[in-house]
C-alpha cells in the first residue's frame, strides 16, 4: 500500500474485486470492506454488519444495495444509511484513478 495524501491508501487495481461482489482489506489498524457495484459504483464502508456484526463482504449485492448475509439488513453503499434495519455503515471515500487504481481514505 501507498499514499499519497494523508490517511488515502493504494490497495492496488480495482479489477482484483469482481463487479458485483465484495472484498475486505486491512489498512493500518482499520478493516475496510469494498464493494464494486454491477452499475460501476465503488463504495468503502465497515465490514462487519452492526445488527450481529455479519461479513458484509459475503452478503448479496443488488445495484447499489447490500444486504447482510445474517439477517438480510440492507444498506445503502452509497451513503451508509439502512434500507432496512435500524442502524447505518461508517462509510470510507473511495475512487479508482483513471489507470485503474482503488484508492481508499480512512482516518
Amino acid at each position: 500500500m501507498s499514499t499519497l495524501i494523508p490517511n488515502e491508501y493504494c490497495l492496488g487495481p480495482a479489477g482484483q474485486i469482481p463487479i458485483g461482489e465484495g472484498r475486505e482489506f486491512q489498512i493500518g489498524e482499520t478493516k475496510v470492506a469494498v464493494f464494486r457495484s454491477r452499475n460501476g459504483g465503488v463504495y468503502a464502508t465497515q465490514p462487519l454488519c452492526p445488527h450481529r456484526a455479519g461479513p458484509l463482504v459475503d452478503g448479496l449485492l443488488g445495484g447499489d444495495i447490500l444486504a447482510c448475509p445474517l439477517h438480510a439488513w440492507k444498506f445503502d453503499l452509497s451513503t451508509g444509511a439502512p434500507v432496512m434495519g435500524e442502524c447505518g455503515l461508517k462509510t470510507y471515500p473511495v475512487r479508482v484513478t483513471e489507470e485503474g487504481d482503488l484508492w481508499v481514505e480512512v482516518g
